[in-house]
């Protein structure tokens, strides 16, 4: 990424900049402002800034309100012009290194996509005097998760990125919260759903793992890269696990899902996270409950349910003008701060980072932010994890679903234990896509090598989204696509990176193709037949 060679340029700047004495030029590109705040701007960094910044859907007006405010209240003549896009915090990192330098000036992701932020060079160091600030604003856990070595290269936006129990009191009495069991007879009694996503999602499914003692703990190497993994999955502990996840998903009226809607469509109990608050009250109301997650019991012995425990981070990207650079981590501090943060709590339920606000009793007497708490003792931090783990690890649910004796159940973690060491031997280049349910370490799907030039027939099955992109084995990194195809550009759709952000090659019609990636020169090739 051309970004990488100018963060170190890009912050001494910025620290000069903070030093300048007062009335000098604003940023080339930039207008001066005539007053902001009722005061006459004395600052080098006053003046008019184009900026784009990402937030997830629900957030998109609260976040154009902030930087009014933001705007009505700095005393450095600062006027933010911001477009504010709708992305997602699970998509915002993936947009960003496909093209880092097409992506939002300031987004929001989930902690676990912080390492491939930092490789992609996606995400601009925080000077001292801000990770100071930072540190000392916000709790110890979430000011981890966005260090890269010693250096801060975020700013924590949540606290709140884990799971706890919603459930309905007219079915689910407040006597059986507490145990698995129970809770499966009350809905199967009911005919009432209970969502647990077992088997679509890796991050629920630890949640059984984490109860009986399991551990997958990864190191990586000073660049960020994966070279280990410590994982007990496939064990005694790990077998308990799964006995425990037989127990639901056997159960017809298990619904691998986590939205809390689902509690308008026969649920009666969702596992989910504080985003869910105010959609499951509003169907619920009085009949809401909230707990910590139950135990299940394996051989007489009882487990209680871990989850893992995250945070949503708050990134700014590198730019090549010091000045905008600087002003972006001023909004950035603004837009993360106590004021900030407890007005997304109090507008959307977000927990907050920022210990003050955490203290405060509106905070404290939240039921969601309550049952986090509850469950904080059975929690695993979410530190950074392989990227292709999470598909690997999903596939457990299915295999435990699969299973029919205690050797079915083995199987399925023994599978799962082959796939995670195959990780490490995982070389060269993937096509990834609808046509290999989008696995990033099926070796099925590597190209061949032929100097630069990376080749693959492929069969492409009808499907709703025949897409895919050329991958680094093993992770979403390279990511090239449609915007690299130079040959064979009537075979695919013609997408806008609005449409396509990641710049997949979706194919007209199923067929078979030939597509070859030509390293040195960045183009791709696509024939037919």
């Amino acid at each position: 990424m051309k970004f990488k060679g100018i963060i170190a340029l890009v912050l001494a700047l910025v620290m000069l900049l903070a030093l300048c004495a007062c009335g000098e030029k604003p940023a080339e590109g930039s207008t001066p402002a005539s007053t902001q705040g009722g005061t006459t701007p004395t600052s080098a960094l006053a003046g008019t800034y184009n900026i784009t910044v990402w937030a997830p859907e629900l957030a998109i007006e609260l976040t154009k309100s902030q930087i009014a405010k933001f705007n009505e209240t700095n005393t450095d003549g600062i006027v933010i012009n911001a477009t504010v896009e709708p992305v997602s915090e699970s998509e915002a990192a993936t947009n960003m290194i496909t093209d880092v330098e097409a992506g939002g000036d300031i987004f929001n992701f989930a902690q676990d996509q912080f390492a491939r932020l930092v490789q992609a060079g996606a995400l601009a160091k925080l000077g001292k005097a801000a990770a100071d600030k930072v540190t000392s604003e916000n709790a110890a856990g979430v000011v981890s998760a966005a260090k890269s070595g010693e250096d801060l290269y975020a700013y924590p936006l949540t606290a709140d990125n884990g799971y706890f129990m919603y459930y309905d009191k007219t079915v689910v009495p407040d006597a059986d919260v507490d145990d698995l069991a129970k809770i499966i007879k009350d809905c199967e009694n009911a005919k009432k759903y209970f969502a647990f996503e077992t088997n679509t999602s890796a991050w629920y499914i630890a949640s059984w793992f984490f109860a009986t003692g399991c551990v997958s703990e990864w190191t990586t190497d000073s660049e960020g890269n994966f070279i280990s993994v410590v994982d007990t999955f496939n064990s005694d502990k790990g077998l308990i696990a799964v006995k425990g996840m037989k127990q639901l998903v056997d159960s017809e009226y298990h619904l691998s899902s986590s939205k809390g809607s689902e509690f308008s469509s026969g649920a009666a109990v969702v596992v989910s996270g504080t985003w869910d608050y105010e959609t499951v009250k509003n169907i619920l109301g009085d009949n809401m409950g909230v707990a910590d997650l139950p135990s299940f019991t394996v051989d007489g012995q009882s487990y209680h349910l871990g989850s893992f425990n995250g945070c949503k981070l708050m990134g700014v990207k590198p730019q090549t003008d010091a000045t905008k650079q600087a002003v972006l981590h001023k909004l950035a501090q603004y837009l993360t701060g106590y004021d900030c943060q407890m007005e997304r709590f109090n507008t959307l339920s977000w927990g907050p980072s920022n210990t003050e606000a955490q203290k405060t009793e509106a905070v404290q007497s939240n039921p969601g932010l309550a049952a986090l708490l509850a469950q904080s003792p059975y929690s695993i931090p979410q530190g950074q994890i392989h990227a292709s783990w999470w598909d690997v690890a999903k596939v457990i649910g299915d295999d435990v679903k699969a299973a029919t004796d205690e050797a079915g159940l083995k199987a399925a973690i023994d599978n799962y234990y082959n796939k995670i060491n195959a990780l490490f031997s995982l070389t060269g280049y993937i096509f990834v896509g609808a046509w290999n349910g989008w696995s990033n370490s099926d070796t099925s799907f590597s190209m061949e090598s032929n100097g630069d030039l990376y080749s693959i027939t492929v069969d492409v099955p009808q499907s709703d989204y025949m897409g895919g992109r050329v991958v680094t084995a093993g992770t979403w990194e390279n990511d090239k696509g449609q915007a690299q195809v130079t040959t064979g550009k009537d075979l695919i759709k013609e997408l806008s990176p609005e449409e396509n952000g990641d710049n997949n090659i979706v194919f007209v019609e199923p067929g078979t193709y030939t597509v070859t990636w030509n390293s040195s020169t960045n183009e791709i090739t696509i024939v037919k037949g």
